[in-house]
């Protein structure tokens, strides 16, 4: 005799949200944009940075793009002052140097930590994400109304509808480079992107990426409404490598750089890329920057090509502090809560440095 007892019966309301605490709305994208719209003046910055930061990559400029800026925005007030900053030596070096600003504000984290403004923007873990979003198309306006381009790292594959029609370049980071997902959003993006290599090293995993990303791709993701659909991609030629180093040390030297564009050569794609002075190539120290910066400047007066621009980690004040949540009026104004940067006067030298030596390779 089958003394088992019988199973319950099944409930459709019990399969699903098992882990899920809650659901709550998001704003719509088309909602976001309409609310904070791209007005003539920014809407010309971003097609003329995108169009010159393309013309860098093919060689048909003989500039360095330099992607400049805090390692993430925790304080929108604090990255528009620094902003103000960098659009004026901008302009002042505009004929050796593409400047971009980077404005970041999705945080990968190993483990855990602060994700980034969107995500939690009053830095309290209320994570009031549809207020993050609002800081952060605003402050993209704000700076490229400086006449001032902008980078962002895309993280998350929603993000990218509410705000990447304001950004010049984008970016894809060392955890996420072997990613599907990515990739495929690589190639639905309207500008140009840099992955980079992953954190223990490997370049292939970004070479395949870009090549990856110039392919057209059918996936699922949501249109401006906010609604499900399928997205339906042609393919984005701009994408590249970045060398960023890595747990073993750096990857900027001579070898590396060649090897890189070796393995670009070979997969048929174009030989360039942009090097990172932070992260693995300064052994994660912002001090060490300047040293990465300044090796990379002679290397470049020198008639290095292959080097189409470069990645510094920068903010107002020097170094990094820690992030005590609800606690951020007690947080030093203009410094990173991330990754620690380099200070303005720091960057302001290393800029002139790059500048000199495009026009010592001319």
């Amino acid at each position: 005799m089958n003394t088992r007892l019988a199973a319950a019966p099944a409930d459709a309301s019990t399969l699903d949200n098992r882990r899920t605490t809650s659901v709550s709305p998001l704003i719509s994208p088309a909602l976001l944009r309409e609310d904070h719209p791209v007005d003539a003046a920014v809407a010309k910055v971003v097609q003329t940075g995108r169009t010159e930061t393309v013309d860098i990559l093919d060689g048909r400029d003989d500039r360095l793009a330099v992607i400049v800026g805090p390692c993430s925005v925790h304080d929108p007030e604090a990255a528009l002052d620094y902003a103000r900053r960098l659009a004026a030596k901008a302009e002042s070096l505009r004929e050796d140097l593409h400047i971009v600003m980077r404005v970041y504000f999705e945080k990968p984290r190993t483990t855990l930590g602060w994700k980034g403004l969107i995500n939690d923007p009053d830095l309290d873990g209320t994570f009031a994400v549809n207020k993050g979003l609002r800081l952060a198309r605003k402050l993209l306006l704000d700076v490229s109304g400086l006449g001032l381009p902008v980078g962002c790292e895309f993280l998350d594959p929603i993000t990218p509808q509410f705000i990447a029609d304001i950004v010049t370049w984008g970016s894809i980071g060392a955890r996420t480079a072997a990613s599907q997902v990515h990739r495929q959003l690589c190639s639905a993006l309207s500008m140009p992107v840099g992955i980079k290599n992953s954190t223990e090293g490997d370049i292939q995993v970004a070479v395949d990426a870009t090549r990856a990303a110039a392919a057209s791709h059918v996936f699922p993701g949501i249109n401006v409404d906010g609604l499900a659909a399928l997205v339906t991609t042609s393919g984005n030629p701009d994408c590249h490598v970045i060398l960023r180093g890595s747990s073993a040390g750096p990857n900027y030297d001579p070898a590396s750089v060649e090897e890189t564009l070796a393995r670009l050569a070979k997969s048929g794609l174009p030989e360039r890329l942009v090097v990172d002075a932070s992260h693995g190539n300064s052994n994660k120290d912002h001090v060490r920057q300047a040293e990465v910066v300044q090796d990379l400047a002679a290397r470049i007066a020198s008639g290095e090509r292959g080097i189409a621009g470069l990645m510094l980690e920068s903010n107002l004040v020097a170094g990094r502090q820690d992030l005590v949540l609800g606690r951020s009026t007690e947080l030093t104004y203009g410094q990173s809560i991330t990754d620690a940067c380099m200070d303005w006067d720091t960057t302001d030298d290393l800029l002139d440095t790059l500048a000199a030596a495009v026009r010592t390779r001319r």
